[in-house]
């Protein structure tokens, strides 16, 4: 283990914070498309008796009506986590009828791009931006990139941990600051040692042929409907995917909250000629909400960003500026396709020991040549990252993947005994056992699994994915319940939200291109 990182640890151990730190945070953000039962994408409009879009705060939609998200609250345990995530899933089949939640981040069966149905949240003002932001994305990068799906995983420590924490490190800045530039410090980390969560568990290393053509894409052929790489652990978060080059130019900061916001909002109040070609308002009706190279915060594609709950008709910018950073949000988790939910306690305990590790170790601020690297690198691991003795980039020399990612998984095991301590158990420690056994036997890694089932039965990317929807479905639906307190209380919140777009459509005041100033105008303030 890092000498840095044990000290830190023995140092929480004598201070009899190791209860403290069992009590992280964790909650997920998982996006699943509606299907028809034979594959299609769904027409249908987002069902009523989910709630509302807009204000729902555990079931919306994302870019499309079809593509549903469901958020959980951030619990101290990763069954809780876990739990909440599967009865939304339970909740939701009960009101789809015939359709499917398909089980691939990678969607299949897309007729064409106006086929795509954007999301829509009402007649309110805060409603209209949010549809003209993804009709903006969709004249941008492409409706059919914003059908793909993934699992955001929200991390955060206890408050109680902080005080502590700072008073041990014997840092005497304000406590926001020391906080924020804490978790600045983990995002670094996250941004140079990400590539293994890509690695271990990325779920995508196949699509449909309607995604992309192979020349375009640079992909092999596995049958006539399917392309695919054979190293390939995550295309979802290759250039195919989120990594593409629209933002490959975008220069955002992670020295800090300062430079952050500041290199953030420059890219959302600077225009660019690609964008402005789009127009913003043509014949009457908005193509976007601006030329800009960003419409929004929200629109950089990052794999991990600094979080804070905003208020309503805030900029995220200005919440961390005023109040910091809250929570983290890693965003490199494909839907996990043997998962019913999408994702598995292994992986939560994994990721959770890997982003205290991130907090922990030394964590230098990012150059520009260590940039290109980390983006280099995470590139390399979506297309081809289980390709045998393949290396990365460490600080300008070539390091082999399976000896980085051993010696991460060796950072992490004073962390995992740390996280079971008392507990009576060894589940993290067992979490972290199952990675290093994929390391060293990559055909266990979920990417290689696949590829080896449809190898195995000789199916399509379509027809695997398609069969395991079925059975997450048919899982759910076995669960039985139906009168239980969790789905009583999702169904009072599909209720609620309906009241409560109501209250807002009839609370709205002024135009949409008031509204609009209005908002902005927080980002003149703050640069």
């Amino acid at each position: 283990m890092s000498q840095l990182v044990e000290q830190r640890l023995q140092m929480l151990a004598d201070a009899g914070l190791t209860p403290v730190l069992q009590r992280c945070r964790k909650g997920v953000e998982k996006e699943a498309l509606r299907v028809t039962g034979g594959g299609d994408l769904a027409r249908t409009r987002h069902p009523l008796a989910l709630g509302s879009a807009l204000t729902n705060r555990y079931i919306t939609t994302d870019f499309s009506e079809a593509l549903l998200e469901f958020v959980t609250p951030a619990f101290t345990s990763t069954w809780e986590t876990l739990q909440f995530l599967c009865d939304i899933h339970q909740f939701v089949y009960r009101h789809v009828g015939d359709e499917l939640l398909w089980a691939a981040s990678m969607p299949c069966l897309l007729e064409s791009e106006d086929a795509i149905p954007v999301a829509r949240y009402g007649e309110s003002n805060v409603a209209k931006m949010k549809t003209i932001y993804r009709l903006g994305l969709g004249h941008r990068y492409g409706r059919m990139m914003q059908t793909i799906s993934g699992v955001h995983f929200n991390f955060s420590l206890p408050e109680e941990f902080w005080d502590h924490y700072q008073e041990l490190e014997k840092d005497t800045s304000r406590s926001q600051d020391f906080r924020s530039a804490s978790y600045f410090r983990l995002l670094r980390n996250v941004r140079r040692m990400g590539w293994l969560i890509l690695y271990l568990f990325g779920n995508s290393p196949a699509i449909c042929r309607c995604f992309a053509s192979a020349e375009q894409a640079g992909l092999e052929e596995f049958d006539k409907g399917t392309l695919y790489l054979p190293f390939a652990t995550s295309l979802r978060m290759s250039d195919l995917g989120y990594k593409n080059s629209s933002q490959a130019g975008l220069d955002i900061s992670f020295d800090g909250v300062d430079g952050y916001v500041k290199t953030l909002l420059k890219a959302v109040t600077t225009p660019t000629p690609a964008f402005q070609k789009i127009g913003v308002k043509v014949d009457g009706e908005y193509r976007q909400i601006s030329a800009n190279i960003l419409q929004v915060e929200n629109e950089y594609y990052g794999l991990v960003r600094p979080k804070r709950i905003v208020r309503s008709g805030e900029m995220p910018s200005r919440a961390l500026k005023h109040r910091g950073v809250e929570y983290v949000e890693l965003r490199a988790l494909d839907v996990s396709l043997l998962d019913p939910a999408g994702i598995n306690q292994n992986q939560m305990r994994f990721i959770e020991a890997f982003l205290i590790y991130c907090l922990l170790e030394d964590s230098p601020l990012l150059e520009a040549r260590e940039i290109q690297e980390t983006e280099s690198n995470q590139l390399l691991v979506a297309r081809q990252g289980r390709k045998p003795g393949l290396r990365l980039s460490r600080n300008g020399e070539q390091v082999r993947l399976q000896d980085w990612a051993d010696e991460i998984c060796g950072q992490l095991v004073g962390i995992s005994d740390l996280l079971d301590d008392g507990s009576g158990s060894t589940l993290y420690q067992d979490a972290l056992e199952l990675q290093r056994d994929a390391i060293r036997d990559p055909e266990r890694i979920p990417s290689a699994v696949i590829l080896t089932e449809m190898k195995k039965t000789g199916e399509s990317f379509f027809t695997i994915a398609q069969r395991i929807s079925e059975q997450h479905k048919d899982y759910f639906l076995g669960l039985g319940e139906e009168d239980s307190l969790r789905l009583q209380f999702l169904t009072a919140e599909a209720a609620a939200s309906i009241e409560r777009q109501k209250e807002i459509e009839a609370s709205d005041q002024g135009s949409f291109e008031e509204y609009l100033h209005s908002y902005f105008a927080q980002a003149e303030q703050l640069i």
